[in-house]
């Protein structure tokens, strides 16, 4: 992540209406564009930030993706959890350093791989993901950005059927159903562990809740993440005319050790 740019790296470029294209370096590789192309030997062994033209003098920003913007242009074979909302699950399920985590519903990778940074070498993520074809595409895209060295075991299994694993310290989950993880989850985590769940529907969200108040689980939220970005050019000043608004909704509980 420093230093010149290498063959093997993934780069953004950037055209002058903002237009945002991901490629991977490669020695002989090129980038085609209606505005020309891009010899990927122009940016090999630059500095990122550099602007480079295309063989039709269009102009391009390189830079190395941020986490944000490789989980937005990378390829997906699910829905991803989109920024918004990953930073979010963080601070309220509070990963942390070493953390031992289960996520399930691994899909594209995206929350994968934003577990992934926040323990660092000393934790572990394990991901249950019912679909060959996701866990594979998941585990492509995180080791695309993240290198093949990582504390993460991938496993297709159904969550519904139960969870092996003991001591967690969270259970992450983008599921239809997580209401039928809530026993299992009792086994599985630590006291004071935490579940968090994401969510499309307040349907969905009433059934897990329900469920949740019948548990050992407790201290029970729920809330929706709205991004709104603004214009500023000069004196003019404005809310953008487009946000990001409703895309799921986050639930977190955490599980208490019942009363003697």
């Amino acid at each position: 992540m420093r230093g010149p740019l290498t063959i093997g790296e993934h780069v953004l470029l950037v055209d002058r209406k903002r237009r945002r294209h991901m490629i991977r370096l490669a020695a002989d590789g090129e980038f085609h564009t209606h505005a020309g192309v891009l010899a990927h030997s122009l940016l090999i062994g630059q500095d990122e930030g550099i602007t480079v033209r295309t063989t039709r003098g269009a102009a391009l920003l390189a830079t190395r993706p941020t986490l944000s913007e490789y989980i937005l242009e990378m390829p997906r074979g699910a829905q991803v959890i989109y920024p918004k909302d990953l930073g979010p699950i963080l601070m309220l399920a509070d990963i942390f350093p070493g953390a031992r985590i289960l996520e399930s519903g691994v899909g594209s990778g995206a929350l994968t791989m934003t577990l992934l940074r926040a323990i660092g070498p000393t934790g572990h993520v394990t991901g249950y993901e019912i679909r060959d074809d996701f866990a594979d595409r998941a585990r492509r895209n995180v080791e695309a950005f993240l290198g093949p060295d990582l504390p993460l075991t991938i496993e297709v299994r159904d969550i519904y059927a139960g969870i092996e694993l003991r001591d967690l310290d969270r259970v992450v989950l983008d599921l239809p159903e997580p209401w039928q993880v809530v026993a299992h989850a009792e086994q599985a985590l630590r006291p004071g562990g935490i579940m968090i769940s994401y969510l499309p529907t307040i349907l969905q969200v009433s059934t897990l809740r329900q469920r949740l108040a019948e548990s050992a689980f407790g201290m029970a939220e729920t809330l929706e993440v709205l991004h709104r970005g603004w214009n500023v050019d000069g004196q003019s000043v404005r809310p953008d005319h487009r946000m990001v608004a409703h895309t799921g909704f986050l639930t977190v509980a955490r599980l208490l050790t019942p009363n003697e």
